[in-house]
């Protein structure tokens, strides 16, 4: 069946039909005309039916068409039909007014019809080019606001929501609640059932999720299958519960979709505002997305508030990987090197190398001030061969100097555990061919190999194929010491510094190095003392027969460039009781 085309609607109106009786003759064949025969009717017919263009009178009884045009304008209906004023005067002064009051044109009587008829019909053909432009312009900012599928507020038009709803909580002195909601398994229907059942799923939910909000709220749609809400004049942030378990409630219920029930639960994060430091609208929502991350991780189908505190830590965490990653770059950190010496013979055996950071405000950090805070992150890893090639260079460049000297290097868990370890580790020694192998020794922690001991042990073997010497560092300080020492080949033991360190006051730590001790003797592994502050220190730890130590009872770490001083200017402690030969280590 063909639709049938509205013709466009004329109302004249004059107290004297006759005079417009030709003219609306004419108008007829192409236009639905009324006829009023006073102002009052006249507004009457266009509040009833508003026309597409009025034809007015000027000169009328009771209310004249002046007045009309002015009660025309003042109504949002009709303020913007157009109107053209007929007239038999020839006053510019009256046209002026009727152009003033919003008339669009004149007709002048006695009316030339086929020229009223031509003017009548371009006026209307500009009318509806012009409510065609604003029908589009309309479409085009409910496009640039709400979102197409739900027909929700979008990102844009949320923001500006949100800008009014934070001054206005301001104003009241109460509170507003943003919560960042998440569908869980939006995905699954989707990828199960399809794109149209997951529209029509959306479409529904969102429905829903509105209803249980109250008429002041608004909820908005981000993208994908993320929602904001945004719950104003709240007297306290307990006044959000109801809300927000009605929003879960929502999400949860299944959807009919043809012969399917369609159903998901949502995840979703909330924080408040005002907030005791000054924050924006933006800062909001990314809050409370990080929370509704928490009520995932918590389980789903629930919702978590932001967490202020765990932020600040977060940032800061993120902000300390950033200066680290940008003190690398910048050439901050520096090695020194602590010497190790054998306290029989008076040998130094060899120097661990210790990183330092030249922070450019906080001056010489020592690692315990900012490693940890690496240890989770991949910058470990790239800090670790740093501190590989560094150490490596300086090696070589005391060889070319003559002086061959073992070095040791920390490595971290991460790092060792990585799956181009040895890789990396090969092309590093590849880079120094001068080197002997057996000069190098690395390291390790005992919590760096709590994570895999078979792929630790296999890592130790593997470089040990080279030439490196593996030590267990800080050992007796795990929970489980004796089961690394038994599966990882390592060639030495380190004893942890606070045994060392509280041995001369403490019975206890006494006992524990002297069994140390005696295990690492029994299992043929060297044993080395960490922790030997003074010349006291030292002369106990002979007499358990602890002969390798380091500690500032025998050197503090200093820069590469003053070892050799050092090693031509030391001697050993006359407490001592050493053989009379001194000499160098070397590595053969």
């Amino acid at each position: 069946m063909t639709k049938r085309i509205r013709r466009p609607r004329i109302l004249a109106i004059d107290d004297v039909p006759t005079n417009l009786q030709v003219l609306v003759a004419a108008l007829a064949l192409e236009f639905d005309v009324q006829i009023a025969i006073s102002g009052a009717m006249g507004l009457a017919l266009a509040r009833k039916q508003p026309p597409d263009l009025i034809l007015l009178d000027v000169m009328m009884p009771e209310m004249d068409g002046f007045e009309v045009c002015r009660r025309l304008r003042a109504e949002p209906a009709l303020c913007s039909t157009p109107v053209i004023f007929i007239t038999a005067m020839s006053d510019t002064e009256a046209e002026l007014t009727g152009l003033t009051l919003g008339a669009v044109d004149y007709l002048s009587k006695p009316i030339k019809v086929e020229l009223a008829k031509l003017r009548i019909r371009n006026l209307l053909e500009r009318e509806q080019l012009r409510r065609r432009v604003e029908e589009k312009q309309a479409e085009l900012e409910r496009l640039a606001k709400f979102d197409p599928l739900t027909k929700l507020p979008n990102r844009a038009m949320l923001a500006d929501r949100m800008s009014q709803a934070l001054l206005q909580t301001q104003r009241r002195g109460q509170k507003l609640a943003v919560a960042f909601l998440d569908l869980d398994g939006f995905k699954a229907v989707n990828d199960t059932h399809g794109h149209e059942a997951g529209d029509h799923l959306l479409v529904t939910l969102a429905e829903r999720m509105k209803s249980a909000l109250r008429d002041g709220d608004t909820l908005a749609r981000i993208g994908g299958d993320e929602f904001v809400a945004v719950l104003a004049d709240l007297a306290d942030v307990n006044a959000s519960a109801p809300m927000l378990n009605r929003l879960l409630a929502a999400a949860s219920k299944p959807v009919p979709f043809g012969e399917t029930m369609l159903q998901v639960s949502a995840s979703l994060g909330i924080t408040f505002f005002p907030q005791p430091q000054e924050i924006d609208a933006e800062q909001l929502i990314r809050q409370a997305d990080q929370a509704m991350y928490q009520a995932k991780q918590a389980g789903k189908n629930r919702f978590c508030v932001f967490d202020a505190e765990q932020d600040r830590s977060v940032r800061a965490h993120h902000e300390n990987m950033q200066s680290i990653e940008r003190a690398l770059r910048q050439g901050q950190f520096v090695l020194e090197y602590q010497p190790q010496v054998n306290l029989r013979d008076a040998r130094v055996v060899g120097v661990e190398a210790l990183i330092r950071w030249r922070h450019p405000q906080r001056g010489l950090l020592l690692p315990a001030q900012f490693l940890p805070m690496v240890d989770e992150h991949p910058l470990a890893i790239e800090l670790g061969q740093w501190v590989i090639d560094t150490a490596l260079q300086q090696a070589e460049l005391w060889r070319q100097a003559g002086l061959v000297i073992p070095i040791s290097v920390n490595i971290g868990a991460r790092h060792l555990q990585h799956a181009d370890f040895v890789s990396r580790l090969r092309d590093s020694m590849a880079a120094h061919p001068a080197l002997a192998p057996c000069c190098v020794e690395l390291e390790l922690l005992e919590s760096s190999a709590m994570g895999d001991l078979d792929h630790v042990s296999c890592v130790i073997r593997d470089c040990q194929q080279m030439g490196i010497r593996f030590a267990l560092d800080d050992f007796g300080t795990g929970y489980s010491s004796l089961t690394y020492l038994k599966q990882l080949p390592v060639s030495q033991i380190k004893i942890d510094q606070s045994f060392v360190r509280d041995m001369l006051g403490n019975p206890t730590d006494l006992a524990i190095l002297k069994s140390l001790v005696g295990l690492a003797r029994d299992l043929d592994i060297q044993v080395m003392a960490e922790g030997a502050e003074t010349v006291a220190h030292t002369v106990k730890l002979l007499q358990m027969g602890c002969e390798l130590a380091q500690g500032y009872g025998i050197a503090r770490p200093m820069p590469a460039a003053q070892l050799p001083h050092w090693l031509k200017t030391w001697r050993p402690h006359p407490a001592w009781d050493l053989n009379p030969a001194r000499t160098s280590a070397g590595c053969g």
